[in-house]
């Protein structure tokens, strides 16, 4: 029985009126023919005032094989049958977990049943999920509420090896879980306790960015058949990021005013919302880009949403991960280069600035919301313009020393 009739049932059987919080109970049953079921037991309150025991058929043995998995399936639905009764007071971090996954309707999104009139991005919800199984539960969801500490979860951060990206994330995600966990009043309203949790270094690199030179592209390049030719051709010519780049149908190109328009991302072969409002953009295309675009449009394969880059299989966008794995690493061991689809974006910006467009161009051209993104995060500029711009200080220092 699936998720969604599941709780239908609970919804008809159960009566908010109750106050008493239950987790149900879970027992195999052997059947004549077939595998063994679980039930699940939970208890309602009739019409007459009285607790009765109901029970459901949760799963069967093959498809669950321990305890453990099933209860993971019914996370959800022990909240729904105790819809308007209070949490108790020793919950744990992983029944906030479980609420939290419910009421954002994680798996929902992920599975495209969203409900919410505004949901969050499929990619949020991805990394939402991701957090959660890799880290956040697996440390702290046996933890009551009222136990956690401020140092305790900073010693943990300080612990972590990932990038100060991902930590900072990390911490992001159980701020707004005790934001919620306030709201919901599973614990009291108090201090956020995560606001004492500092990550340092966020946007501090464990690796350096790639920026290609002109040189290493055209090797890049020559290497590539279509459609990837054309993919990195854009995405070199434009900064886009490849989930936007991925995305783009053919109306979004006005050819005669020689612009793009920037509107929708595809993450994972699901079409999401942009990264931002201000990475929605028109933007300027050359007309050496132009031709080189409508040269693929002649040979590229239609599709009915019209996507530019249209998998000739599916007639859907293609997974980004699977040409960086298939086509990059390959390249990149051959020429000495390590390069994935951001690096085209982290080159973009590097020879905007070898050209010398202003900063503030650059950032528009980026579609980053502060300009101080545009010049920390992506401010890695060639080897060469570096050394052009040296050597004009440096003819003045020894000029004005010859001339003394």
């Amino acid at each position: 029985m699936t998720a969604l009739r599941f709780s239908a049932v609970v919804s008809r059987n159960f009566v908010m009126a109750q106050n008493l919080y239950q987790q149900g109970s879970l027992r195999l049953r052997k059947r004549t023919r077939g595998d063994a079921v679980w039930e699940f037991r939970y208890r309602v309150l009739d019409q007459e005032g009285k607790r009765k025991l109901k029970s459901i058929i949760a799963g069967t043995l093959a498809d669950f094989p321990t305890e453990a998995s099933i209860r993971a399936k019914l996370q959800g639905l022990v909240l729904a049958i105790n819809a308007g009764a209070r949490p108790p007071a020793d919950g744990t971090v992983g029944m906030l977990l479980d609420r939290f996954m419910q009421e954002e309707e994680l798996p929902e999104i992920i599975a495209g049943r969203a409900c919410a009139q505004t949901p969050l991005r499929y990619s949020t919800a991805h990394s939402y999920l991701s957090l959660i199984r890799l880290h956040v539960r697996p440390r702290w969801g046996a933890v009551r509420l009222s136990d956690v500490r401020p140092l305790a979860v900073q010693q943990w951060l300080n612990e972590f090896t990932g990038a100060p990206k991902s930590k900072a994330n990390i911490r992001a995600l159980l701020h707004r879980l005790f934001e919620k966990a306030m709201l919901w009043e599973m614990i009291q309203l108090q201090r956020n306790p995560i606001d004492l949790v500092e990550v340092k270094g966020i946007s501090k690199r464990n690796k350096r960015p790639t920026v290609l030179t002109p040189d290493q592209f055209q090797l890049i390049y020559q290497r590539l058949v279509e459609p990837q030719r054309t993919m990195v051709i854009l995405a070199q010519c434009t900064g886009l990021r490849v989930s936007e780049l991925l995305a783009l149908q053919w109306p979004d190109f006005d050819f005669a005013a020689l612009t793009v328009k920037v509107t929708r991302a595809v993450v994972n072969g699901r079409v999401d919302r942009l990264k931002t409002e201000y990475s929605e953009d028109l933007l300027p295309i050359a007309p050496d880009l132009a031709k080189a675009l409508e040269h693929w449009r002649a040979q590229s394969p239609p599709s009915p949403s019209g996507w530019i880059f249209a998998n000739p299989v599916t007639l859907r966008p293609y997974y980004a991960a699977s040409i960086a794995s298939r086509y990059f690493r390959k390249i990149g061991e051959e020429l000495g280069i390590s390069f994935g689809w951001h690096t085209f974006r982290h080159t973009y910006r590097s020879w905007l600035d070898a050209t010398g467009a202003p900063v503030g161009v650059q950032q528009k051209l980026m579609r980053h919301a502060q300009v101080a993104t545009t010049m920390n995060v992506y401010g890695n500029a060639l080897m060469e313009s570096k050394r052009d711009a040296n050597a004009n200080v440096v003819r003045m220092v020894l000029t004005q020393e010859s001339g003394a």
